[in-house]
């Protein structure tokens, strides 16, 4: 199992337009092959800070997503409200919850 963290900072008067985006394509996102959860967290100090959690059964799950035209057309859309560029990271679980 993957974790993908991938932490965005928008501009303040595009936030709106950010969560209609993921609103939009986080179904579609979570029906990818290998896409087990996706969140959006909002910073609560913070609006303009979104961070996304998602669960991918493998790096090439997540990679094949990537490499797709979803993404690649979400991404597009959402980095031109970025104020900053985007941090992302994958981590392996190690311990879980039983």
């Amino acid at each position: 199992m993957l974790v993908r963290i991938v932490r965005m900072s928008f501009n303040e008067g595009e936030v709106t337009s950010f969560l209609s985006l993921f609103h939009d394509t986080c179904d579609q996102i979570r029906a990818v092959s290998g896409c087990n959860h996706l969140e959006l967290w909002q910073n609560i100090d913070e609006p303009g800070e979104m961070t996304t959690y998602s669960l991918w059964d493998s790096t090439e799950a997540l990679e094949a997503y990537r490499e797709s035209d979803l993404f690649r057309i979400t991404w597009e859309k959402a980095r031109l409200l970025f104020d900053a560029p985007a941090l992302a990271s994958s981590h392996a679980i190690k311990v879980a919850r039983p």
